[in-house]
């Protein structure tokens, strides 16, 4: 029998072995409540704490062995290890039925259970977080242990291209040595950025504003969710907009000025990924804005303020924190965006300040490093680790003077109202 029919065939009784413990531990429960023995539950808590304990000590067995058997190499043959699952929740089972007595406080075990799994969840995404830092950092030392580390943070010159004919065997006498600057990458990667949240902070942010302080509730009630559509358009066709629509009208213009502009440019691709990042800051700015205590508003109308110097002055200021932390997370977005950058900037490492010249960025250039012909250890493969390792580097440190500055202002605007 195949693994999958197995999963299957496990999941199927272990439902049906988590019924069976509900209903009689419920059966059971009620039982003794209507012999007119008070009991410190109800009969529903008393089936759900049954249920809990039949599936769940059955479905952490099944994940210990399977991390045993994907991450550690042991050699544990499925059918015994989902056999043995159901063994442990048959006993489960048993224990729970015993548990089912007046002086047992079932409710207090079920919010002890949802309580450690909710712990669990949360250690979990911690453990991913740090599982996929040490991943990175350990192949990220081997390319540094290949290449200079500060010629990679202070080079100007991406060219791993020598890298491939080393590998292959075909570099000649006098050719050019492979070089991995990575400061055209991440100049790139800042001025396409730096592009997208010009055009998607201001037109998210006033967005925000007139939906929560201006627009009827029949419009709010329809632009708002016609607005976060362009968060589920898919990236490529961002793309395709960007290099089929964008990129010509920004040549055209640029020659109207007697500018010459690329038709794979920088300013095309910044321009459509601030429209697809809008509605995390519009959407996020607007709930935050609308989170503003309404006795504030009516305060700074009754002192005399205009509508707009209250939005100004009072609203914009209280909701300020939840806005930066909006915007962060937008350019989090953009910052990660790989396939607007490759069909319309080009793939091209160009260190310039001209935005309507082609260059590249981080994203792209770990997408083509890791999709080569190369094998996982050469040079140019290993630098697409070292490129995230810095680019998570520099995002933690952005996310740092985020905290830093929202810390502040929240202590600044707090003093100022006491």
């Amino acid at each position: 029998m195949q693994t999958n029919q197995l999963i299957l065939l496990f999941s199927g009784a272990l439902l049906v072995l988590g019924l069976i413990a509900f209903f009689m531990g419920r059966a059971k429960a009620a039982k003794v409540r209507a012999a007119g023995t008070a009991m410190y539950a109800q009969p529903d808590q008393y089936a759900w704490f049954a249920a809990l304990a039949t599936a769940g000590p059955a479905v952490a067995v099944g994940a210990i062995g399977a991390f045993a058997l994907l991450l550690m190499g042991a050699e544990i043959p499925t059918l015994y290890l989902l056999a043995g699952s159901l063994v442990v929740a048959a006993a489960g089972m048993m224990v729970a039925m015993a548990q089912v007595r007046p002086d047992f406080h079932a409710r207090k075990a079920i919010e002890s259970t949802i309580r450690f799994v909710l712990a669990g969840a949360a250690l979990i995404s911690v453990f991913t977080t740090f599982g996929i830092l040490f991943s990175i950092i350990t192949e990220a030392i081997r390319f540094f242990q290949m290449e200079g580390f500060w010629d990679f943070i202070t080079g100007t010159t991406w060219n791993p291209g020598a890298s491939f004919l080393a590998a292959a065997g075909r570099a000649e006498e006098g050719a050019t040595a492979a070089e991995f600057g990575s400061v055209p990458l991440f100049a790139g990667t800042f001025m396409i950025t730096l592009i997208a949240m010009l055009v998607a902070i201001p037109v998210g942010l006033m967005s925000a504003i007139y939906m929560s302080e201006y627009a009827p509730k029949q419009v709010r009630t329809i632009a708002k969710p016609v607005l976060e559509v362009l968060a589920g358009i898919p990236t490529v066709v961002y793309g395709f907009f960007a290099a089929i629509t964008v990129a010509p009208i920004i040549v055209d213009v640029a020659s109207v000025f007697g500018l010459d502009a690329s038709f794979n440019n920088a300013l095309a691709p910044g321009i459509v990924m601030g429209i697809m990042i809008i509605p995390f800051i519009s959407s996020l700015s607007d709930d935050v804005i609308n989170a503003v205590p309404d006795s504030m508003r009516q305060g700074s109308l009754a002192l005399g303020m205009t509508r707009a110097e209250t939005i100004k002055d009072v609203v914009v200021p209280a909701a300020l924190p939840g806005i930066i932390s909006a915007s962060l997370l937008a350019m989090s977005r953009a910052l990660g965006e790989t396939m607007i950058v490759v069909m319309a900037a080009g793939m091209r490492p160009n260190l310039t300040a001209n935005p309507l010249e082609d260059m590249t960025t981080v994203t792209v250039r770990i997408v083509a490093a890791l999709t080569g012909d190369l094998e996982f250890a050469s040079a140019e493969t290993l630098s697409a680790f070292a490129l995230g390792l810095v680019l998570f580097v520099v995002t933690l440190a952005l996310n740092m003077v985020s905290v830093i500055m929202i810390r502040r202002f929240r202590e600044k605007y707090r003093s100022n109202n006491l």
